[in-house]
């Protein structure tokens, strides 16, 4: 069955230029880091390395355009980074990019080498279709403090993703919960490539097009 994906109109009101494309993989097979993932997020990081040629990841226009909308709906862009940006600092770094497991590997070269934020989750977790929205503070948030899952409340006004069970990614894409996160259990998978600003519709479908999976469908919304 097909997820129903929708943005809020308070959401295309707050960022016009904003688009996206939901790749539904299904027949998927994740496990530990291979040396193929790894070598992929090695060639992202090079390709991004020659993209910003020396500037810092929010210098480029893509990731400012992400951070004027962040402050527009709240959160301090420097202290709460989009997953874009958040993974093209550590790819810079001596600490290099994060080997997590097979899928969370490939999505995160797709973000770090086109430089655009991509979310992952489990479409069999995921309950009743997918919505962007403005919350009203009352949403349910499940994420894991010292260990242990707590819940919390995302912020009035923010924007986040969540389905009918709650929340599942605050402040947009900066934090995603565990509760629909991809595990070596996952057979169905929802990817989401974003994009805002400058160029928004023209460089979405190649990072869609790099998702692997037994048997995918793409759309825009």
């Amino acid at each position: 069955m097909t997820l129903t994906l929708t943005v809020s109109g308070e959401v295309r009101a707050l960022a016009p230029g904003f688009t996206h494309v939901a790749v539904e993989a299904h027949g998927l097979v994740n496990g530990p880091t291979t040396d193929e993932s790894s070598a992929l997020l090695d060639d992202a990081a090079r390709r991004l390395a020659a993209r910003l040629d020396g500037r810092a990841p929010h210098e480029d226009p893509h990731m400012a355009a992400w951070r004027e909308v962040h402050t527009a709906f709240g959160p301090k862009p420097s202290r709460t980074r989009n997953s874009a940006e958040a993974l093209a600092r550590r790819a810079l770094t001596g600490a290099g990019l994060p080997r997590v497991s097979l899928l969370v590997d490939l999505y995160n070269a797709v973000s770090v080498a086109h430089l655009i934020p991509v979310g992952g989750e489990d479409a069999d977790r995921i309950r009743g279709g997918m919505r962007l929205v403005r919350a009203t503070g009352e949403e349910d948030f499940v994420a894991v403090a010292r260990g242990e899952e707590t819940v919390e409340h995302p912020d009035a006004g923010e924007v986040a993703w969540r389905d009918d069970a709650g929340v599942t990614c605050r402040r947009w894409n900066w934090r995603q919960g565990p509760r629909t996160r991809l595990t070596e259990e996952t057979v169905s998978g929802l990817f989401l490539p974003e994009r805002f600003g400058p160029g928004a519709r023209i460089t979405v479908h190649p990072a869609a097009g790099a998702v692997p999976d037994g048997h995918r469908s793409a759309r825009r919304a």
